[in-house]
C-alpha cells in the first residue's frame, strides 16, 4: 500500500513545523505566520540511492581520500580545507555587492577548464551572465550555464550533463512545484536545499547555493538551511573598501574560523596571498593610540593594527565604541584598568578600531586593545617596532594564547624588533633581532612599555 502524502505547517518567521494549522506558532509567538506544506511520502528502506538501506560496522567501511576539486583560488581552498569535496553542499552567504556571484562565477571558469560544471542563475538572464563573464575575461571558459529556477528541471539537467561543480545563485529564488509558498519563503528554502543536499550525496557532485544575508547580517531563510549544508561560508564586504574576507563559519571537512581575503577588481577577484601587508598599514610617524598586534585566524596569523582614541566627555555620558572589536569586553577591560593600575576614564570617551574593517573575535588581541587606549590616554606613541598580543584576566593577569610562537615568527618575519607577550608564551630560544618581554600581569605589561 503506498504510503499517503503529509501535510506540515511551517512558520514563515522562524521555520519551526507544526502538524496542525494553529493561529499563533507555539514556538516563536507570531500570529498568523504559519503556511502548508505538502510532505512528500517516505519511501520505507530507502537509502539515498533508492537502494535498500544496509546496517554495516564503520570498521569494515572501506574510505578512500576523495580528490578535492581545486577552486583556482588558493584563499578559498585554504578556507574550504583543500578544496571542493565531491558530494558536499557548500553555502555561500553575504551583502549585496560583496561579490558572491563574480566569485563563484569564476571558480566555475577555472573548474570547467578540467572537469564539466554548470552555473545556474535565477536572478539574470544568460545574456547578463555573459556581459559579466566577458567583462571578467572568462568568455572563453568551457563553462555551461543555464537560466532556471525549477529545482526538477535543474535536478533534470544535472542528471543528464553529469557536472562535477553545480552553482545555485541563488537558493532563495529556487522552488519546488511539490511545496506551497512563494519562491523564498521558509518552506521554499528548507525544502529545496534539503532537495539538492539529498542530490548532491548520490551523485556525488559539488552543489554550491548562494544564499541572501538579512539587514541585520545574518543568513535569510530557516535556521536549519546552516544544519543540512556541509560548508557555510560567508564573504564580508567592509565599507568602502575594495578588501573582501571570506570566513568559514561550519566546515565538515576542514577547520573552521578559517579567514580568506580577496581584492575586488576590474576584472573580478583576486586573492590576496600576504594579508598582514593590508591590515598593518602604517604611517610613518609615530602616533599615540597605535599598536600591532597579532591574531590567529584559522591555521595561520595576521598582523593587525588597532587604534584607539581617549577624548574627555564633551558633556552627557561618556562613550565606548568598539568597531571589528566586542564592545563589552572593551568595557570590562576598561573596568580592569581602572581596578589594578588605578586608571580614571570614566570622563572620557573611548574609541577602539582594526584597521582594514577586520573583525576579532579571539582574546588574543586584549592586551593590546588596552595598551592603545593607555597610549592615547597619556599622549606617548608606543614604538613602531612594537608587536603586543595575550589575553587579559579580570584579575589584572595577562594569560597565554594558542600558537605564540608562530605569532612571534611572523611578527619577526615583518620586522619588528620588540614584543609583550605572556610569560607562558615566551619562546624556548633566544629570537634574534627581536627583544621578548613576557609579562605576567597588565602591571608587568605596563613596566615592559615605559622600558622600551
Amino acid at each position: 500500500m503506498a504510503a499517503k502524502s503529509q501535510t506540515a505547517y511551517l512558520c514563515g518567521a522562524c521555520g519551526a513545523e507544526h502538524r496542525q494549522w494553529q493561529g499563533r506558532c507555539s514556538a516563536c509567538g507570531e500570529w498568523n505566520s504559519l503556511s502548508r506544506l505538502r510532505l512528500a511520502a517516505a519511501l520505507p528502506a530507502a537509502g539515498l540511492g533508492g537502494e535498500a538501506a544496509v546496517v554495516r560496522k564503520l570498521s569494515e567501511v572501506h574510505t578512500e581520500a576523495a580528490d578535492r576539486l581545486p577552486t583556482g583560488f588558493a584563499e578559498l581552498d585554504r578556507v574550504l580545507g583543500g578544496g571542493l569535496v565531491p558530494g558536499a553542499v557548500v553555502l555561500i552567504g553575504g551583502d549585496p555587492g560583496a561579490g558572491k556571484s563574480t566569485l563563484l562565477l569564476q571558480v566555475c571558469a577555472a573548474v570547467a577548464t578540467q572537469h564539466p560544471a554548470l552555473y545556474v542563475t535565477g536572478e539574470e538572464s544568460l545574456e547578463q551572465l555573459a556581459l559579466r563573464s566577458a567583462r571578467l575575461g572568462l568568455a572563453a571558459a568551457p563553462l555551461e550555464a543555464v537560466a532556471e529556477t525549477r529545482a526538477e528541471v535543474i535536478a533534470g539537467l544535472i542528471e543528464q550533463r553529469r557536472p562535477r561543480l553545480v552553482v545555485l545563485d541563488s537558493v532563495q529564488v529556487m522552488q519546488l512545484e511539490s511545496v506551497e509558498g512563494t519562491p523564498g519563503s521558509v518552506g521554499q528554502v528548507r525544502e529545496t536545499a534539503a532537495y539538492f543536499t539529498r542530490l548532491a550525496k548520490a551523485g556525488g557532485v559539488v552543489v554550491v547555493l548562494v544564499g541572501h544575508v538579512t539587514k541585520e547580517g545574518n543568513l535569510a531563510g530557516p535556521k536549519v538551511l546552516e544544519h543540512m549544508i556541509d560548508c557555510f561560508l560567508m564573504l564580508d564586504s567592509p565599507a568602502g573598501s575594495r578588501y573582501r574576507t571570506l570566513r568559514g563559519f561550519k566546515n565538515r571537512f576542514g577547520a573552521v574560523n578559517e579567514l580568506g581575503v580577496f581584492a575586488m577588481t576590474g576584472r573580478g577577484m583576486r586573492e590576496v596571498v600576504n594579508p598582514s601587508a593590508i591590515f598593518l598599514q602604517r604611517g610613518d610617524l609615530e602616533a599615540p593610540g597605535s599598536v600591532a598586534t597579532v591574531i590567529w585566524e584559522g591555521t595561520r596569523p595576521i598582523l593587525v593594527e588597532i587604534q584607539a582614541l581617549v577624548n574627555p566627555v564633551q558633556g552627557g555620558h561618556s562613550s565606548r565604541v568598539a568597531v571589528g572589536l566586542d564592545q563589552q569586553r572593551l568595557a570590562m577591560h576598561l573596568a580592569v584598568l581602572q581596578r589594578h593600575c588605578g586608571v580614571q576614564l570614566g570622563d572620557q570617551d573611548v574609541f577602539a578600531n582594526v584597521v582594514g574593517g577586520l573583525r576579532i573575535a579571539e582574546t588574543g588581541a586584549d592586551l593590546a586593545l588596552l595598551l592603545a587606549v593607555l597610549s592615547s590616554f597619556r599622549n606617548r606613541p608606543l614604538p613602531k617596532h612594537l608587536i603586543v598580543f595575550g589575553e587579559l584576566g579580570l584579575t589584572g593577569e595577562v594569560r597565554p594564547v594558542p600558537n605564540g610562537q608562530e605569532r612571534l615568527r611572523e611578527a619577526r618575519k615583518h620586522g619588528f624588533k620588540a614584543a609583550i607577550i605572556p610569560y607562558a608564551n615566551r619562546p624556548p630560544q633566544v629570537i634574534e633581532g627581536m627583544a621578548v618581554h613576557g609579562v605576567k600581569g597588565l602591571g608587568a605589561a605596563l613596566d615592559a612599555v615605559a622600558s622600551l
